[in-house]
């Protein structure tokens, strides 16, 4: 039986819009391999590492310290991706598409100071393809470095007075409404960015399945935009079969999310009501998170949770709830990752754990059946 490709985008490739998308256009199979295997050795040249499938693990020591059973805890480790996190899986996705449709040209654009940015940053050099980033003011320097030296054109945006939201997203909205060509995370902006990140679901759902897991597998994700839970969910619900219960989660620092579930129950306790809801009247529960606290967890401090509705929508269905943690939690869930594994991830990349630990200390879940974490950012 032959082994399967390493890069998930050729492993998965018959799943992806872009590959139907070349399908139609009288593409090749051989083509778009072809296509994915020169962007991927374009993105080594810059980076040192290419696209791969990233471990899923069993982490006893830390689910017995977080109060799981020994073997109940599974670790998605994404800090070893392209730009030490997820994001480059999205963007790349998104570049792929730019390529098969041979119409998109201009100047890429991103609002991000973080791993976005960066993934942004190696992907565009990559396809030598010009990018502009809009930060805000308080950026890490060693981010501004990193995206000078691979070329971006970085804009600090401050707060203009009177304005609601966030600056940098404001400035990339008023850039795209310029001509400049979104090149984002956030699927509300740039939807085929979507198409990547499910690969990281896919990945999961065969993960969990050769593990011989049965559900139900209750999977904590981190949201800051909401496109990696939506991607992520898009590919377990498509490609597992399994057992599945969605628990998103937010800090307490910025936690839009949260308050769109909490007022969607208020408005109805009917599951088919709140789904209507979720799409006729989004803005009566989802707008900016003022004032936006600090975090350790800085990554999904993002004031509106852009691709919202999907998380939502699964979290009902499968019988999950959003989990709101505490400063405090984030940074011990932070200790415990890195204390009882190998995994370099941040305190943005363990958040989801965090949700994890909150839950148990809650007696919200039991402790025997599988659990799910990703580890999504590597710590710089």
């Amino acid at each position: 039986m032959p082994t399967a490709p390493a890069n998930p985008f050729i492993r998965y490739r018959v799943r992806l819009d872009s590959y139907r998308l070349a399908q139609e256009r009288g593409w090749t199979d051989r083509r778009f391999v072809a296509l994915v295997e020169r962007l991927d050795l374009a993105v080594q040249d810059v980076e040192g590492t290419g696209f791969a499938v990233t471990p899923t693990t069993n982490e006893g020591a830390l689910a017995e310290a977080a109060g799981l059973q020994a073997g109940a805890l599974w670790i998605k480790d994404e800090t070893r991706n392209v730009g030490g996190s997820h994001k480059a899986r999205h963007l790349f996705g998104v570049l792929l598409h730019h390529a098969v449709t041979t119409e998109t040209v201009g100047e890429l654009a991103i609002a991000s100071c973080g791993n976005a940015a960066l993934a942004a940053a190696v992907v565009a050099r990559a396809a030598d393809r010009p990018l502009r980033v809009f930060i805000p003011t308080w950026a890490d320097p060693l981010v501004v470095a990193r995206l000078e030296e691979l070329g971006a054109r970085i804009s600090v945006c401050e707060r203009r007075p009177g304005e609601a939201g966030d600056p940098t997203y404001l400035r990339f909205v008023e850039a795209v409404a310029g001509g400049a060509v979104p090149f984002s995370c956030q699927g509300t902006v740039t939807p085929i960015t979507l198409d990547g990140g499910r690969t990281i679901g896919w990945e999961l759902a065969d993960q969990l399945i050769a593990a011989g897991i049965e559900g139900p597998v209750r999977v904590f994700v981190q949201v800051g935009g909401g496109a990696l839970a939506t991607s992520l969910w898009l590919g377990l619900e498509a490609a597992s079969g399994l057992d599945l219960v969605l628990h998103p989660v937010q800090t307490e620092a910025c936690a839009p999310l949260t308050r769109a579930w909490d007022l969607l129950n208020e408005e109805s306790s009917d599951t088919h009501t709140q789904l209507v809801l979720i799409h006729d009247e989004p803005d009566r529960f989802m707008w900016p998170w003022e004032p936006v606290g600090t975090s350790a967890a800085s990554g999904i401090l993002d004031d509106v949770t852009y691709d919202w509705p999907t998380i939502l929508e699964a979290t009902l269905i499968t019988g999950g709830w959003p989990t709101t943690v505490a400063e405090e939690t984030v940074v011990e869930a932070h200790r415990l990752a890195r204390a009882h594994t190998s995994i370099e991830a941040d305190p943005t990349g363990t958040a989801g754990f965090a949700g994890i630990l909150h839950n148990v200390r809650e007696g919200s879940i039991p402790t025997n059946l599988p659990t799910v974490a990703l580890f999504t950012g590597v710590e710089r």
